[in-house]
């Protein structure tokens, strides 16, 4: 692994940069760097490239919170950049982080292709590479930090039928908003509730309603298909959507048609509407899934790797594309519903200030949020 050494005078020149940041607009990319002092800074720099900003809130709003505050911790070198959901932006980031000094790159794909290309690249050039939260297939990252995905899918199908049956429904249609094609994770989320709903559809439980994957977990195309299923099929009574934004989307569409609070929605990733919506009853259940010890693992494996160690991994993960096991950190997710909404709350995730707003106040306080 080659190792950038700063100069007195760069190192200078970085502490009096110090932190900067800008936020970007879709489209626009989005970054922070910060330096530490020259003693304590490692060999190396480490450089992080976050999806976007539409998908999910979390990127933005935990994910480059928890990863500057591990690596200002660590006193390491560091800058996190967002693609905004441009492919091109994304290879551009990768080549200029790189180019600027980074031994240790950490992605977060936009598809396998691009992560495959931005990988291949860091390797020939003595980069050390991460996948973090998404697996890139056939990119040959040399560690993996995530959840356990299928899991995930496991406790929306085992909280949609949760909710169907709180609800007494009888055969009900469920539909599925599926994430995006290209993210590995939504095919694993899929695995995780299809082997729970599966089942009761071929038993005839359950009726499978319409199913389709949306791209680039876009919320507004989200609920435009959503619109054309339940037009397709009016008695849709269960709704899989594979994260918080997606089934927003869909409570959107249902509240149209007064049938939010009749139709239980699925989520992920415990966002602010998330939950809210859960404490309205439009929403079944969300997955919480504990951004800080995702991001402090990844830190942690990302700091080892700048200062030239080879850290060991607890379980690896199998790349369906290579065949090849990729040294992996997964963490353990949990399923939310309303009456444990303030686990959220407790853990930091989420503040009751930004939760309990307006007319969700005396929603908190039947939830028992502190």
């Amino acid at each position: 692994m080659r190792k950038g050494i700063l100069s007195l005078t760069a190192a200078a020149a970085a502490l009096a940069l110090g932190l900067t940041a800008c936020g970007g607009e879709s489209g626009q990319t989005s970054s922070t760097t910060a330096s530490a002092t020259a003693s304590a800074a490692p060999a190396g720099k480490i450089g992080v490239i976050l999806p976007d900003s539409k998908s999910s809130a979390r990127w933005e709003t935990a994910d480059r919170k928890y990863l500057e505050e591990a690596f200002r911790a660590a006193g390491v070198q560091y800058d996190i950049q967002n693609a905004q959901n441009d492919k091109t932006a994304f290879q551009t980031i990768a080549d200029q982080m790189i180019t600027n000094g980074a031994t240790v790159l950490m992605i977060v794909n936009l598809d396998s292709g691009t992560g495959k290309t931005v990988i291949d690249k860091a390797k020939s050039q003595g980069v050390a590479t991460i996948d973090y939260d998404r697996l890139t297939l056939g990119g040959g990252a040399a560690y993996y930090v995530s959840f356990d995905n299928t899991k995930v899918g496991q406790l929306q199908g085992e909280g949609l039928a949760k909710c169907l049956t709180d609800k007494k429904a009888d055969k009900p249609i469920v539909a599925y908003l599926n994430g995006s094609p290209t993210d590995n994770n939504a095919t694993l989320f899929k695995a995780g509730y299809d082997g729970v709903l599966k089942p009761k559809f071929d038993a005839g439980e359950y009726v499978k309603g319409p199913e389709q994957s949306v791209p680039d977990w876009d919320n507004t195309q989200a609920g435009t298909i959503f619109e054309q299923m339940l037009t397709q099929q009016p008695k849709i009574a269960g709704v899989l959507a594979a994260n918080d934004g997606l089934g927003n989307a869909a409570i959107t569409v249902l509240k149209k048609n007064n049938l939010n609070g009749k139709v239980p929605v699925t989520g992920q990733d415990a966002t602010v509407q998330g939950l809210q919506n859960i404490l309205a009853g439009d929403q079944c259940m969300t997955v919480y899934k504990a951004v800080k010890k995702e991001a402090d693992a990844a830190a942690k494996l990302a700091v080892a790797l700048a200062k030239g160690e080879k850290p060991t991994a607890s379980s690896s993960v199998k790349d369906p594309e290579s065949g090849q096991d990729v040294p992996a950190e997964l963490m353990e997710p949990q399923a939310i519903y309303f009456d444990n909404v303030n686990d959220v709350v407790a853990d930091g995730f989420v503040t009751k200030e930004e939760l309990c707003t307006g007319d969700f106040a005396e929603k908190c306080t039947e939830a028992g949020i502190e």
